[in-house]
């Protein structure tokens, strides 16, 4: 009797432990019963269970925890086409939560990967709708706000069905495909280069006019500075030989004596030279003693 006793508390225990379950913070769940959800008979809305302590049926009922905080949807870029029929590869992201808990675990299982699997098949049927919609000139000018708009608007109505709420969808980066950008970038560097070669030519030739101008400048100052100097030297000279003029007429035999003095200055001045000339030549008249004055 007793060991009937341990036995059934037992079970007691069990039964009681498998009708308890705990919802935590930032989750919700939902009760499948025989492999339907749950629902409130009188509403025939599903039973959604907040955080907290809760009771279920044992063996009967099988919760489903499920996240109920914003997740965010961040995959590989994708390629677009936009009107003009250029591709575009585009980096986005979405920011979704759980709107409708049934519909979410009937749809995917409850299973996050397969649901955004599902969510970005049909986010990038919006994107590629509003890219397919605008040039290349109206997505980089301004327009991406109304585009992200627009396609979250898409999103969010093909999403219902997914039991999904679109919070946010953002564009991050629009970037040509690189064999696109290779050729823009070679074509830009070939036009920047020919502008540099055009800028070149007219620095040269504003160099040369510029050299030919200071170069007639200079030539045109070497010769004024040349008249000048040679005017200079005229006057000096024609001075000199007024002062030589005034100073022989006041006193020509002193002033002959001086030139004679420069002149023997002049040609004894190396101990290497020699003069050969008469004694009584005119040149020695003041060094013999003879001269006019006596």
């Amino acid at each position: 009797m007793k060991n009937l006793l341990i036995v059934v508390l037992i079970i007691l225990g069990v039964l009681a432990s498998g009708s308890l379950f705990v919802v935590k913070e930032g989750e919700r769940a939902i009760v499948i019963q025989f492999g339907k959800v749950d629902r409130d008979p009188e509403t025939g809305e599903t039973k959604v269970f907040e955080p907290g302590l809760h009771f279920k049926i044992p063996l009967i009922d099988t919760v489903k925890h499920l996240d109920a905080r914003i997740q965010t949807l961040d995959d590989a870029p994708d390629r677009f086409v936009t009107s003009e029929k250029k591709d575009l590869i585009v980096d986005s992201y979405v920011k979704w939560k759980i709107k409708d808990f049934a519909r979410y675990y009937l749809s995917t299982g409850g299973n996050k990967l397969q649901a955004e699997a599902l969510l970005k098949q049909k986010v990038n049927n919006g994107l590629r709708s509003e890219f397919g919609a605008r040039t290349i000139a109206q997505i980089v000018s301004g327009e991406r706000s109304a585009l992200m708009n627009q396609a979250m608007e898409q999103a969010a109505s093909s999403s219902d069905e997914l039991g999904i709420g679109i919070v946010d969808v953002r564009v991050k980066q629009i970037n040509l495909p690189t064999e696109v950008s290779n050729s823009i970038f070679q074509r830009m560097r070939a036009e920047r280069a020919g502008v540099a070669r055009e800028h070149r030519s007219e620095g040269q030739e504003q160099a040369e006019v510029i050299r030919a101008d200071i170069d007639a400048k200079v030539t045109v100052m070497l010769a004024d500075a040349e008249r000048n100097a040679r005017q200079v030297k005229g006057e000096g000279d024609a001075l000199a030989a007024q002062i030589y003029a005034d100073t022989y007429s006041k006193n020509p035999e002193f002033y002959s004596f001086l030139r004679s003095m420069d002149a023997y200055r002049s040609s004894f001045n190396s101990k290497q030279d020699i003069l050969v000339v008469q004694p009584d030549n005119d040149f020695f008249k003041y060094m013999n003693g003879k001269n006019d004055g006596q």
